[in-house]
């Protein structure tokens, strides 16, 4: 199988070049060379790197394309000018993508594109599956509806389209967990708000495993919640973090001072999702990290 990648040295994506050694690579990418050194776990020969899908007139020699290319989205202020970028890299390369798709008289047979659970909005207490209803504004709810649409464009009888609504990824390399970890080490961990919102959390081998369990499965289409089973409160994750690290944690920070640290995007922090993957365990996909306690003692106690 041949697969074109975008976003193959984030998080994620360099994660799951690991699930595709037996396969040909291409990796898009804003520096060949640094690629070549974030990727040299997994590259045995078997990936080729592009620096733009212009170099590109067709997907006619791809089998599937996996789109996760994208400007971090709780690393900085929203600013205008960092919202555009946000926007921007999602969507415009979202839309190459479709064009080429399009282009192609033997088109690849399946797209999988990212998107995120904050398309649903602040959902307190329920539970969010994949047909729960979305949110009617907001930034996040925004760039992912937009996101979703034009890669639905792709769709036909001849390419299936995978939407991943990925919740937060626990990793030890980078994500949420390299942000929170300073403070926590240092004792200094904290409930945020009123600590009862749900986060949808996921383990990075396990959002790599669904998302390579898709390019399998020719059944597979439509929007997929990319979370654990079991989202856990802030509250809860807080204190089994703590927990983990053997650090206590008995600090909060209030609403009022988030808004003021993190402006708008505090709503990444603050709203509630209570996200279930009912699809991907319908299709048969199973979690090896379904809790939280064992994710985390997995990261932190290799």
């Amino acid at each position: 199988m041949h697969i074109l990648i975008t976003g193959g040295t984030g998080f994620i994506g360099s994660e799951l070049i690991k699930h595709f050694t037996g396969h040909q690579l291409t990796v898009l990418t804003r520096s060949i060379s640094q690629a070549k050194k974030a990727l040299k776990h997994a590259d045995f020969s078997n990936i080729h790197y592009i620096s733009k899908l212009s170099d590109l007139t067709d997907l006619n020699h791809i089998d599937t394309v996996i789109n996760l290319a994208g400007e971090p989205i709780a690393n900085k202020r929203w600013s205008s000018h960092q919202k555009d970028k946000i926007c921007s890299s999602r969507w415009e390369i979202t839309q190459q993508l479709v064009e080429l798709i399009k282009k192609s008289q033997s088109p690849p047979h399946c797209l999988i594109s990212g998107s995120a659970v904050g398309i649903y909005g602040d959902k307190k207490n329920q539970h969010v599956y994949e047909n729960s209803t979305l949110a009617e504004q907001g930034f996040p709810y925004r760039v992912c509806q937009q996101w979703e649409n034009i890669a639905l464009q792709a769709q036909s009888n001849n390419t299936r389209v995978c939407l991943l609504r990925t919740g937060v990824v626990l990793g030890a390399q980078g994500g949420a967990l390299a942000a929170m970890l300073p403070p926590f080490q240092f004792g200094l961990g904290a409930k945020i708000g009123s600590g009862e919102q749900y986060i949808p959390w996921i383990h990075l081998q396990d959002a790599a495993r669904a998302i390579a369990y898709l390019t399998q499965h020719k059944q597979a289409k439509g929007v997929f919640n990319l979370s654990a089973p079991h989202p856990v409160t802030n509250s809860t994750f807080t204190q089994c973090f703590a927990k983990i690290l053997k650090r206590p944690a008995f600090l909060a920070s209030p609403k009022w001072l988030m808004n003021i640290v993190m402006g708008e995007s505090c709503q990444l922090v603050l709203e509630s999702v209570r996200a279930k993957p009912k699809r991907l365990t319908e299709l048969g996909f199973t979690f090896t990290y379904s809790h939280l306690e064992p994710a985390l003692k997995q990261i932190f106690h290799r």
